[in-house]
């Protein structure tokens, strides 16, 4: 991009895209003063900074903060900062924050006025490595490479040739060293009309060694012809001295001709680079170098035979950039209707050999956008490979950056250090070539060759090759549509959507427990929850916070969760949602970004950056804590305060890192609390604060009184009230604590018929009279049938006492005839009421005869 101020006028105009540029003005004071100057700036997708550097380029102490305030639509506001003696340099500075194709407004500035001038005709000479070779003139000019000046110079002195040199701008010349290994690389030539290629070795440019000093080395020779590789998969050779792509609808493996596909197939495009002659047509190299340009023009990378290498490069510091340009990704015809979300994937193997910190790089850029990096592997590496997953059928540019260290050298100390390319593969590439067919649909009524398309959700079916639908709750992969085992099965509680491509939740779930049924209901939870996880620091002190998205349910597999990069404002989510820009947006299940405020490294507001993917794929859901290799151990949370079974729902990720080979996953914890309404809180473990522990598997715990089951009829008891006027009610109320939402309603209270009190108390009163009756009945009755018995032993008794000597007759215990058996008797020792009728009781068993000891008369000694 060519991006710089605009002059308009009377003010001047700054960018409008996402480039940083600056607008420099150098001055120097006799004594301090101040700069003046008023500016428009409304929009807050742009920052604006003001800073002064000094001739060191050091970025001078002022009292006001670089960062420039907004200013209120078709308003100027004025800002002033005070300026030292010497010399000043003044930057204004833009960088615009691309948010999808929203543009941004630009910056105005004018009336720039600076007090404190030396407004006289006095000159300030050159510093050394720069001239003027005219009087009074504004600048002094750099002196060009392998010359040199000193303070004041008015033109600039060559070095020796043979055996000095300089960079640009140099006070001086330094020896020429004697040329080492490190002053040479090699290259293999493009394969000749016989199929030959050679390597040669040529000086790394500019050449600043010696070849006459005695430890020096020279130039080896080149190497012996040897034959060229083979043609990479899809292309072949017709003879010539190079490789030409297979016309479509035919495949080559690289060795043999191009061939047509067999009936019922069709060609599988992408690009398969594994053999390294000449650079491909869709690829280029380059180096680049932050501080200087003396690797502009150079190649970053060279080929190798079998494998592609870093190059020499400038020096140790350069970045040696090799890109791969992909117009589009699209699946074949047959997978066009059940391609998911997926469209392609890229694959590289490589290894780096390092001595020192160095670095690589792979980035991705959409639409010619901006490049983000996706992944870096820093020092040594073992051979390896890493994969990038597609979701967008839009250009890509592909870039693999090395640097061998990011001190700043000028030197060549680790030239050794080099990263290897063997193999780069991209798929389902919109301009690719076929190295070999895959199987299609026929349609019913054609013959040959030509293949249809399945209608989504549909495999080929082997036998006929045919279409045929996948089976319920099942999605169709991405990699395979030959065969009934084409179709996955979803996971528990997960339901895949129309066209079989995804699976995901309906926010309904279902368990039994201990015979009891529990129904869960997190449609208000299927929105996007966020989290705000943090604060952390960097080794160097700058405060940053995790941000978190999770769609939960996701709405028919479309992924909600969205994430941004490189803006202000991490809220505005409405606005990319709608985009069509994909550069900095991210879509998923459960995503996070990296979000640094305000306060850190200056930012005048917040930014958002490093957006990364941690669930894109649903598992499913499951009251269990295990699924497919993710583990929720008990002690990652808090016990749960009821009975009521956590939810737990599984995610995972496809795109693989260095340290995730097998890419993320993610489990989050639905706990129903009654005391969380709404959407509740998310929180992650204490353990692992940045929510993983490994920087793999990320845990998340969502309670809210939405995750609580639907209420049943186990979930309320009744509660009886009194008999009143001849009814009774009973009342239904909620089991306290009330662990359930929604579901079924309280029944309405219930009226029944009942008997009074004053009923009762008749019939109480009835059965007490009688039992009393009958009590005194049968207490008269026995008293007279005692006192008989009572009055036969008092005649008994009477009649021994009158005769002494004689003994009584056999019947004069009876009744004599003529006697009253009605006479009273009455006794001064009466026993009780239940005493006599125990007795009486008794006698009635036993014999009707007492023994009584009778009272005799006559002295013991008869």
């Amino acid at each position: 991009m060519h991006s710089s101020w605009i002059p308009r006028g009377n003010y001047i105009e700054s960018n409008r895209d996402d480039c940083t540029v600056s607008l420099i003005y150098a001055v120097h004071l006799k004594k301090s003063g101040y700069v003046f100057f008023e500016y428009q700036y409304v929009d807050n997708n742009i920052f604006f900074e003001f800073f002064i550097q000094n001739d060191q380029c050091q970025e001078m102490d002022t009292t006001t903060d670089k960062w420039v305030k907004l200013t209120d639509n078709g308003e100027w506001g004025s800002h002033s900062v005070m300026l030292k003696s010497g010399t000043n340099i003044l930057y204004w500075r833009t960088t615009g924050i691309l948010m999808g194709s929203k543009a941004v407004k630009p910056v105005l500035v004018k009336n720039i006025t600076i007090e404190g001038v030396a407004y006289t005709s006095e000159c300030f000479p050159c510093k050394p490595g720069t001239f003027s070779n005219k009087p009074g003139s504004f600048n002094c000019q750099v002196c060009p490479r392998n010359t040199y000046s000193e303070k004041g110079a008015k033109e600039c002195i060559r070095c020796k040739e043979d055996s000095q040199f300089s960079e640009e701008g140099s006070s001086e010349c330094i020896e020429r060293p004697p040329c080492t290994t490190k002053d040479y690389f090699q290259i293999h030539t493009p394969c000749d009309e016989e199929g030959k290629t050679q390597i040669m070795y040529k000086w790394i440019e500019p050449k600043i060694c010696r070849e006459d000093l005695t430890d020096a080395i020279r130039l080896p020779p080149s190497g012996e012809k040897k034959d060229c590789p083979p043609c990479n998969p899809g292309f072949y050779n017709n003879g010539s001295s190079s490789c030409h792509p297979c016309p479509p609808g035919t495949f080559s493996d690289g060795t043999k001709e191009c061939r047509p596909c067999p009936a019922g197939t069709e060609p599988a495009l992408g690009f398969e680079y594994k053999w390294w002659n000449v650079l491909p047509g869709n690829m280029k190299t380059s180096c680049f170098n932050v501080g200087n340009s003396k690797c502009d023009g150079m190649n970053g990378w060279e080929v190798a035979g079998d494998h592609i290498q870093s190059g020499a490069g400038g020096s140790d510091n350069d970045y040696l950039i090799l890109n791969l340009h992909i117009p589009g990704f699209k699946p074949p015809t047959s997978m066009t209707g059940a391609t998911g979300s997926e469209l392609g994937r890229i694959t590289f193997v490589f290894e780096t050999l390092c001595s020192a910190d160095c670095v690589l790089y792979f980035m991705v850029d959409i639409n010619r956008k901006s490049t983000n990096v996706v992944e870096s592997w820093g020092g040594t590496k073992e051979k390896q490979a890493y994969t990038h997953i597609i979701f967008k059928n839009a250009t890509f540019t592909f870039t693999w950056a090395f640097q061998r260290t990011n001190q700043g050298q000028d030197n060549r100390r680790f030239i050794n250090d080099m990263v290897k390319i063997y193999s780069i593969t991209a798929t389902n590439a919109v301009d690719g070539v076929a190295s070999s067919c895959r199987a299609c649909a026929l349609g019913s009524e054609q013959s040959g060759s030509s293949c249809v398309p399945c209608p989504p959700g549909h495999y080929i079916e082997k036998e006929t090759n045919q279409c045929k639908e996948c089976p319920p709750d099942t999605y169709l992969s991405i990699h395979q549509v030959y065969g009934k085992e084409a179709c996955i099965p979803c996971g528990p509680g997960s339901k895949s959507n129309q066209d079989h491509s995804v699976c995901y939740s309906d926010c309904f779930f279902y368990h039994e427990k201990e015979n009891q049924s529990l129904h869960y209901d997190f449609s208000k939870l299927s929105s996007v929850g966020s989290l705000m996880n943090g604060p952390s620091f960097t080794s160097k002190g700058t405060k940053y916070f995790h941000f978190f998205n999770i769609s939960l349910c996701g709405h028919e597999g479309k992924k909600m969760a969205l994430c941004t990069n490189n803006i202000t404002d991490f809220t505005v989510k409405e606005i990319v949602a709608g985009s069509d820009d994909y550069t900095n947006l991210v879509g998923a299940f459960v995503c996070q970004s990296t979000i640094i405020p305000s306060e850190s490294k200056g930012f005048r507001a917040a930014l958002s950056s490093q957006s990364i993917i941690l669930a894109d794929t649903f598992l499913g859901v499951t009251v269990e804590t295990t699924l497919q290799n993710i583990n929720i151990k008990e002690d990652m949370f808090p016990v749960p305060p009821s009975q009521i079974p956590d939810v737990h729902f599984f995610y995972k990720s496809s795109t693989t890192t260095t340290s995730c080979i097998n890419g993320r996953s993610t489990a989050v914890k639905m706990r129903c609390n009654p005391t969380k309404s709404g959407a509740g809180v998310i929180s992650v473990p204490s353990k692992c604060p940045a929510g993983t522990c490994d920087g793999c598997t990320f845990y998340f715990l969502w309670e809210s009184a939405e995750a609580c089951p639907l209420c049943t009829e186990h979930d309320f008891h009744e509660i009886e009230g009194a008999c009143k006027r001849g009814f009774q009610e009973t009342l239904y109320v909620w089991n306290e604590p009330k662990w359930c939402i929604k579901g079924i309603s309280l029944p309405e209270k219930k009226l029944a018929t009942c008997e009074t009190v004053d009923f009762w108390l008749k019939v109480g009163a009835g059965v007490g009279a009688f039992t009393a009756v009958l009590l005194v009945a049968l207490t008269c009755y026995f008293w007279k049938k005692n006192q008989k018995l009572e009055y036969k032993y008092s005649k008994l008794v009477m009649t021994t006492n009158s005769k002494e000597c004689e003994l009584p007759a056999a019947d004069s215990c009876a009744i004599m005839e003529g006697e009253d058996n009605e006479e009273e008797v009455v006794y001064s020792n009466k026993q009780s009421l239940l005493g006599k009728l125990k007795s009486l009781a008794t006698k009635e068993k036993e014999d009707h005869f007492e023994s009584v000891q009778l009272k005799t008369s006559r002295s013991p000694n008869i």
